[in-house]
């Protein structure tokens, strides 16, 4: 078992990984973070998977305690819009279809479409609590599970004691929310976490990875504190992949052909959170030539445009996000990024290991970015060697794992481009001539008789449940032919009471549930 554990890069992956470690490893392996001082973060206000709650749930974190010192908020959906030729929006919750004869609310609503209703509105209670601004929790912490109907008590985490493999199943509890932060501040305070807990934490620069006659990284030689040896590097550098990429050569695979946004300028908009109140909910706003994203914190928004340099500026791109935000955003500096969209070709390399966005990365269209770093963080837990050296086996099993991770979140985002009909710039009508893996193709084919179901999804984990392509397609216009037949068989009025139910239901929690920003205020002021 590699005893001298040595993460190069801070930010959200390198404290994240380090605060992790330590916790899953203990006194069994040392843990040393050098991170540089002239190396800037990516994050400006990161949106999350509600698979994140178990993370800070594994770390013994209490969101009364972290949140209020990342600027914390609560996610319940993203909501898309304009991304039909018509306009409009639609929400993509994290509560999943209810059923009704053991048929999906999806299903359902193609035939009965009851009430005239979209159907985000009609299938979920999310959309209604996102218009109305509500937290997911009362005031005395308890929060509604959106599909079984009941309630669990503050800080209860199902499932949270069991092993780092079943956090990020596919099968895991669903929480009917995620979380808004400002990732600088996450990292600041996991840095303090890991640091108390006994992770060794250098600032300083790297100038020299001295290799090993295999191939293998020996040490990290830095310009203060000399030569760092160790026995699992772990990069989290970013864009740069020094270990990953620069030191050991390891291949980049670019996506570039298929996900065409190459680039995004950000800017910080302060918000009167008192006054206008704070969204529960990412929003992804299209564009002529991308999108940009909206993360409500508390005090501030993180927003920016992800776009492709093809077919705008950065000059011309932040003119036009300027122009969208309107006067909040006078006065606040942009930060212009240029991203690598890919993955590389073997997260795992001799003796290092790739975290975050030195592992890969997609455009954030669906908040991906910090998935990726608990995902790599936990198949590293699972697949951690029990004896010397490094088990050929276990890093092929990893790599696999990570690589289809990542390929099928890609082939999530190429269906939010290739179903929208979408065509009035050069940006929408390339967005549809991309090269479409063969599977995916014939995919998207088949949901043109039928909505996606558990067989017509690969079957390797790839972060996105059926409901998520359901939501996609029917929020994006790309509706079957028809309904199943089967259901003509079927007693339909148990789905209109279905249908019924859930439209009480949300407006029993609009009218009961407190706003986000009352929920926080009420736990600033009392944690």
């Amino acid at each position: 078992m590699p005893k001298r554990i040595v993460i190069v890069g801070g930010g959200s992956s390198g404290w994240m990984t380090a605060s992790y470690l330590v916790k899953a490893l203990g006194k069994a392996a040392t843990v040393t973070l050098v991170e540089s001082a002239n190396v800037g973060t990516i994050g400006v206000g990161e949106a999350t998977f509600s698979t994140v709650k178990l993370f800070f749930d594994f770390l013994g974190l209490r969101e009364e305690d972290w949140m209020p010192h990342c600027s914390g908020a609560y996610k319940l959906a993203i909501r898309f819009v304009d991304w039909r030729q018509a306009k409009g929006h639609f929400y993509h919750p994290f509560q999943r279809f209810e059923t009704a004869c053991s048929v999906s609310g999806g299903e359902w609503w193609l035939k009965l479409k009851p009430a005239g209703e979209p159907f985000d509105y009609a299938s979920f209670t999310v959309p209604l609590l996102c218009d109305a601004k509500r937290s997911p929790r009362y005031l005395d912490g308890t929060v509604f599970d959106e599909n079984v109907s009941t309630f669990f008590p503050s800080g209860s985490s199902p499932g949270a004691e069991e092993l780092p493999n079943v956090l990020i199943s596919g099968h895991h509890v669903q929480y009917p929310y995620a979380y808004h932060f400002n990732a600088a501040e996450l990292a600041s305070y996991l840095r303090k976490l890991a640091v108390a807990q006994g992770v060794v934490g250098l600032v300083d620069d790297v100038v020299e990875v001295p290799l090993r006659e295999d191939g293998s990284i020996e040490a990290i030689r830095t310009r203060e504190h000399g030569l760092i040896e160790g026995d699992l590097f772990i990069d989290c550098t970013g864009f740069r992949g020094l270990l990953i990429n620069r030191a050991l050569g390891e291949p980049f695979l670019s996506f570039g052909d298929q996900l065409l946004n190459d680039s995004a300028v950000a800017i910080q908009v302060p918000r009167d959170v008192e006054r206008e109140g704070m969204k529960p909910y990412t929003t992804a706003q299209a564009h002529r030539a991308g999108w940009s994203w909206n993360i409500p914190l508390y005090g501030r928004d993180g927003t920016g445009y992800v776009y492709s340099s093809s077919f705008i500026t950065a000059d011309q791109a932040e003119r036009e996000l300027r122009e969208f935000l309107g006067p909040a955003a006078e006065g606040s500096p942009a930060n212009h990024i240029k991203m690598r969209i890919g993955r590389c070709r073997n997260s795992w390399v001799k003796n290092c290991v790739a975290i975050g966005l030195s592992s890969g990365f997609v455009e954030p269209l669906e908040s991906t970015g910090i998935f990726f770093i608990q995902h790599g963080i936990e198949e590293l837990v699972n697949h951690f060697p029990s004896g010397p050296g490094f088990d050929e086996h276990l890093v092929a099993s990893y790599n696999k794992i990570v690589g289809e991770c990542i390929d099928g979140v890609r082939d999530f985002l190429m269906v939010h481009y290739l179903a929208s009909d979408r065509v009035d710039t050069p940006f929408w009508q390339a967005s549809k001539a991309v090269p479409v893996p063969d599977s995916l193709r014939e995919r998207m084919d088949l949901w043109k008789a039928r909505l996606p179901g558990p067989r017509t999804i690969p079957q390797q984990f790839h972060g996105f449940d059926t409901y998520s392509w359901v939501v996609m397609l029917l929020g994006l216009g790309h509706l079957p032919a028809g309904y199943p037949p089967r259901l003509d068989a079927l007693d339909e009025s148990k789905a209109r009471d279905m249908f019924q139910r859930i439209r009480q239901r949300a407006t029993y929690l609009v009218e009961t549930l407190p706003s986000q920003y009352e929920y926080l205020t009420h736990v600033r002021r009392h944690s």
